[in-house]
């Protein structure tokens, strides 16, 4: 198959994941890297062998002279819609980070933007991704814990207790006046409806632990399915798993069947239990080494494949704007008390 051709925008912590992943995917090549900070954009063009850097303000002008075929946009929220811009006028198809805009509104803008210009458009949505989710939902999809009954997830990151909370890694995280369900809670919504179907209720109870940051770091979700199901997430960046890796799993799940349930656990295993019968081990492959089992290659390579063979995105702009609803009805119910209903 002949080769996609992209530039990569954006080379924060989380970009290298991607830059990474692009490697190791032959039907690609990264033409160039671009970021505000050109010094960071050659450190990342240097490790994983990338031809060109250009600054944040010359976008246009590498978009005009290597003609790629999409843009890998991996730069905060804020910036995102200038990004998509300057590639739909072009013509250029696009791989935007989640969230895509500050706003429920301007997200509805990009995707509108990305419509119009006729391009193809994805969102790097990579939670249900994660090799534990697919293999929940082959299982459920096969049948064996029955009708879904209940999804849990308890989520304790650790990461968020400290007075210099998120510096290291992602230091912009401490002035979103949005963060948890934001920033993370988000890929949690996206897998429920991955994994069960659209949701018609949300009912959310959201808390600030830590007192040096702008936003909320802790919270409950409670998700009402149009089938019936219930999905439930209980959250915190503040306290602690008892894990080596909590950024591996991110936290465990069980799913509740009529015919039994299948547990999650930190190291990634799974566990398969039917009813009245002893549990057993759900054997399956995840990768240790790359982040949360391999979620990053997996979401490209989807992307590739996609864009080869002309067939869909799972996240596409409109598909994802469901999700950013669930987020926005997540902040209302929290601050009126009430369940939301979509």
């Amino acid at each position: 198959m002949s080769t996609l051709k992209g530039i990569c925008v954006g080379a924060g912590y989380f970009s290298r994941f991607q830059y990474e992943a692009w490697t190791r995917i032959p039907e690609v090549e990264i033409l160039a890297a671009c970021n505000r900070n050109v010094e960071r954009a050659q450190d990342v063009a240097d490790t994983y062998g990338i031809p060109r850097v250009f600054g944040w303000n010359e976008l246009a002008t590498a978009l005009d002279e290597l003609k790629p075929n999409f843009v890998d946009i991996i730069t905060p929220p804020e910036t995102h819609k200038e990004a998509v811009i300057l590639a739909a006028e072009r013509g250029i198809d696009i791989i935007c980070q989640k969230p895509l805009a500050p706003s429920l509104e301007e997200s509805e803008e990009i995707v509108e933007i990305a419509n119009e210009a006729g391009i193809r458009f994805m969102v790097h949505e990579n939670w249900r991704w994660q090799p534990w989710y697919r293999e929940i939902k082959r299982q459920i999809s096969l049948g064996a814990i029955g009708d879904l009954h209940s999804i849990s997830v308890l989520m304790r990151m650790g990461d968020g207790w400290q007075k210099d909370a998120y510096l290291a890694r992602q230091p912009f995280f401490r002035d979103y006046p949005r963060l948890l369900i934001y920033e993370t809670g988000v890929h949690f919504l996206d897998t429920f409806r991955y994994l069960s179907g659209e949701i018609e209720s949300i009912y959310a109870r959201l808390q600030k632990r830590n007192p040096d940051i702008a936003g909320e770091d802790a919270g409950q979700v409670v998700a009402g399915f149009a089938s019936g199901a219930t999905a439930i997430l209980d959250s915190s960046r503040y306290n602690e798993a008892i894990c080596e890796n909590p950024r591996y799993t991110f936290g465990t799940v069980r799913v509740d069947g009529s015919a039994g349930h299948i547990e999650l656990a930190t190291d990634g295993s799974l566990t398969f239990k039917q009813l009245g019968e002893k549990p057993r081990p759900i054997e399956y492959a995840h990768n240790t080494e790359e982040f949360a089992g391999g979620c990053v290659f997996n979401l490209q390579r989807h992307f590739v494949e996609s864009m080869q063979n002309g067939k869909p995105f799972e996240s596409t702009g409109e598909d994802y704007l469901k999700t950013v609803a669930l987020v926005e009805a997540c902040y209302r119910s929290n601050a009126t008390g009430e369940v939301e209903k979509l």
